[in-house]
């Protein structure tokens, strides 16, 4: 009892200190970690790389989507670069699942498939996504088989497995995935004109965490969120859409989601914590992306940057 009083106060304390800069460890886990490889959008901002959330559980690492400089952020977390979390060594980044197609959210796969075979990973990369993720998998293999058949047979040492992929595109909602560390259920959300989207939602022995992809507010998204300890879930701010032109208004209200929607539906499922991430800010700071949300959410709100860990 007295330990798990411990883990609260550090939790509370870690969330009040997070949206002033402080590196977030707010979930004082023994099994489970979530590391905010990447917080950002298509805008080339060099302090946000692409969206990409690490789930890492008994130290092996699920992703969730794979944007630019994936798996350098993941160097950067890894102890052979100076990091902490164990799990995150690139060889080990063994499953991959993504939530729609966009090229923010998947132009890492070269690199999570060949540099994490080169530095050792020696097993498929087993990737999940919406229908359309097998051609792009197999296009990136097309487009570099003269580097992986070179890295196979000179005299490079090499495995024949680690460059390979096993994927598996999702067709309906539900369990998509298990094994010993997870269970991973994907639920559809709107996203503007795509086809296919999807979100997540991993259980782990001690945490129930679901991200949201790219979405406009969802029912779907409402229902997968019940009974959640952390809510991951993309942004924009009202503040900051109030200056945009009309055409871009248009675009985004059918495509993202507003502070005060995510508040409102936070309000409803009542995570232990909401994470902000994929913020559109135009202008804004996360301090208001968290009064934004806060005006109709009074629960613990964070607005991640780059390799927080919770």
């Amino acid at each position: 009892m007295f330990k798990g009083a411990i883990r609260y106060i550090v939790f509370v304390i870690g969330c009040m200190l997070a949206p002033y800069g402080v590196v977030a460890e707010t979930l004082d886990s023994e099994t489970t970690q979530i590391v905010m490889l990447g917080t950002g959008t298509p805008n080339p901002f060099p302090d946000r790389s692409g969206p990409s959330v690490a789930i890492v559980v008994n130290d092996e690492p699920y992703l969730i989507d794979f944007g630019p400089g994936v798996v350098r952020q993941a160097s950067a977390m890894s102890p052979e670069y100076g990091g902490s979390v164990k799990g995150l060594a690139v060889e080990n980044i063994k499953h991959a699942f993504l939530t729609h197609l966009h090229s923010d959210h998947t132009v890492g796969l070269p690199d999570l498939i060949l540099t994490a075979w080169t530095v050792g990973r020696d097993e498929p990369l087993k990737l999940f996504g919406p229908e359309g993720t097998k051609h792009m998998a197999d296009k990136v293999l097309e487009a570099y088989e003269e580097d992986i058949r070179y890295r196979l047979y000179s005299e490079q040492p090499a495995n024949n497995e680690g460059w390979r992929v096993e994927t598996h595109e999702i067709r309906e909602t539900g369990f998509v995935f298990e094994d010993h560390n997870v269970k991973v259920e994907a639920f559809r959300v709107p996203h503007g004109s795509w086809p296919e989207a999807w979100g997540y939602r991993f259980t782990t022995p001690d945490t129930v965490i679901v991200i949201s992809g790219d979405t406009a507010p969802s029912d779907v998204l409402k229902q997968y969120s019940q009974g959640a300890d952390v809510l991951i879930h993309e942004v924009y701010s009202e503040e900051g859409f109030a200056k945009k032109e009309p055409q871009w208004q248009k675009y985004h209200a059918k495509n993202h989601t507003s502070t005060s929607e995510l508040g409102r539906l936070a309000s409803e499922v009542k995570p232990k914590l909401l994470i902000l991430y994929h913020q559109l800010l135009w202008g804004s700071t996360h301090e208001t992306l968290i009064d934004e949300v806060k005006s109709e959410f009074s629960g613990t709100v964070v607005s991640a940057r780059d390799l927080d860990v919770f």
